[in-house]
């Protein structure tokens, strides 16, 4: 294969890896399940500043283009940084990548107190870009960075574990954060000085944890190839290819999000209204958090097969006891048939990287034909079953995509980060889609398509091919 430079780093044997470099990753897990806390914050944000400004809807929804748009824009100057200067990340290291990265974003933070002094919705969407900004070179840097921490066989578990914890971050942010921005002791504040402290609050976390990250011995990943500028990875085909899919798969992942209140809400569904809605949609969204961890155990490099299934067998019962004791017998079962179905495909593909991602790409395609054709429970179960099988996606894509670039991780982290833009892109053409033809439920082809190319991607492009483009 041309160009095959590769990242030389010392790999220790399994025993020192696993005790060198648990604390490292323990470190660098905070990042995950902060940017994951920081990101699903916004659903908070829209409504609050929607009364504070009296805004339109699609007005509102310019704090998710200002945040969103931080992803396409930094990544885009990143890349073209790397091809006429080198790659900044190789060259600073990725520790002082993250450093610079939690500053970044904590002065994003600070810059929410100044725009709630002033009620400027403009500066708002302005800090929450910088806000952005930072998590995007967090993404950048810490992707690859735990990617590549380890044996090359462990990478997707290591990525998935980490997602784990970025699921955790969006599952507690809206309970945590509606309660500090809409809760008791800012109920009779109209306006926007009751998002001061919680973003003051998230700045300090920040800073504390670059600090953390400033005194933690992390391991140096060095390269023994010369740094050039240029867009060496682009050479490769499995990356190109895996920049796609990202952008598919974030695509799919949020037009299906987005769409799932008023989804439920659908008569021939289950006639929900919004604050029962909103209830099943922690089932989707709890899913993909169960998802990322029964992930992270099956593509570990483990060969203790017996174990893995032992762990999964014991979160699968702690989830079924906690849904039966706050929800009821009902849910509780079809949730466990639910994961039961998960766990089946996870054989399937033989807890192999690639083969797992294609057939649960596969599995996700029929659950929205499903979701497009039938109706009430059995519709309505099987779109929120595809946050199980959405779990492993993104962290495995990514792994696949950098797997053998060497020297070219970072600029090829770069241009993965760049097309999580397709979560700006593909809700709005569903939504169109559901809008031209008055059928919500015949929009969900628009996420179908990007799952089939998913599938492609797990069972043939991710493949390495001798040549590169």
């Amino acid at each position: 294969m041309a160009g095959t430079s590769q990242t030389n780093v010392k790999t220790p044997a399994s025993q020192e890896v696993t005790e060198n470099y648990r604390g490292p990753l323990v470190t660098v897990t905070l990042l995950f399940f902060m940017w994951g806390f920081i990101t699903c914050l916004n659903d908070i944000l829209i409504p609050k500043l929607q009364q504070v400004f009296t805004l339109e809807l699609w007005q509102a929804m310019l704090i998710q283009t200002a945040f969103f748009g931080a992803y396409f824009f930094v990544s885009l100057l990143y890349f073209i940084l790397s091809i006429t200067k080198g790659d900044p990340i190789r060259k600073i290291g990725y520790k002082n990548g993250i450093i610079v990265g939690l500053v970044v974003a904590a002065v994003g933070c600070v810059l929410f107190y100044p725009a709630a002094s002033t009620l400027s919705y403009g500066f708002f969407l302005g800090a929450l870009f910088v806000l952005a900004s930072g998590i995007t070179i967090l993404q950048i840097a810490a992707n690859p960075y735990v990617a590549i921490l380890g044996p090359t066989e462990g990478a997707a578990s290591r990525l998935n574990m980490t997602q784990a914890l970025n699921s955790l971050g969006t599952t507690i942010a809206p309970i945590i954060g509606g309660y500090l921005i809409f809760g008791a002791v800012n109920a009779a504040d109209t306006g926007a000085d009751s998002v001061k402290m919680p973003y003051l609050g998230l700045a300090a976390a920040l800073l504390a944890i670059a600090l953390l990250i400033k005194a933690s011995k992390l391991p140096s990943i060095q390269s023994s190839d010369e740094i050039t500028p240029g867009a060496g990875a682009l050479r490769y085909r499995h990356l190109v290819l895996g920049i796609i899919c990202i952008f598919a798969y974030v695509g799919g992942e949020v037009a299906i999000g987005s769409a799932l209140i008023n989804f439920f809400r659908l008569p021939e569904i289950a006639g929900l209204e919004e604050a029962e809605a909103g209830h099943f949609l922690a089932f989707y969204w709890g899913g993909a958090m169960v998802g990322r961890f029964f992930g992270a155990i099956a593509l570990s490099n483990s060969k203790n097969t017996t174990g893995k299934y032992a762990v999964m067998g014991g979160i699968a019962s702690v989830v079924f006891v906690l849904l039966f004791t706050a929800y009821g017998l009902n849910e509780a079962l079809i949730v466990l048939g639910l994961i039961a179905l998960n766990f089946t495909v996870l054989l399937l593909g033989r807890f192999i990287p690639s083969k797992t991602l294609g057939y649960f790409s596969a599995t996700v395609v029929v659950l929205l034909l499903i979701t497009s054709f039938a109706s009430g429970a059995v519709a309505m179960w099987a779109v929120i079953a595809i946050g199980l099988f959405n779990s492993i996606m993104f962290p495995t894509i990514f792994t696949l995509a950098i797997k053998g670039l060497g020297v070219h991780t970072s600029q090829a982290s770069s241009l993965l980060v760049m097309a999580i833009v397709g979560g700006a892109i593909v809700p709005p053409l569903q939504g169109a889609v559901a809008d031209i033809t008055g059928n919500l439920q015949i929009s969900f082809l628009v996420p179908l398509v990007c799952y089939l190319y998913i599938m492609y991607y797990g069972f043939a492009g991710s493949k390495i091919k001798d040549e590169t483009l």
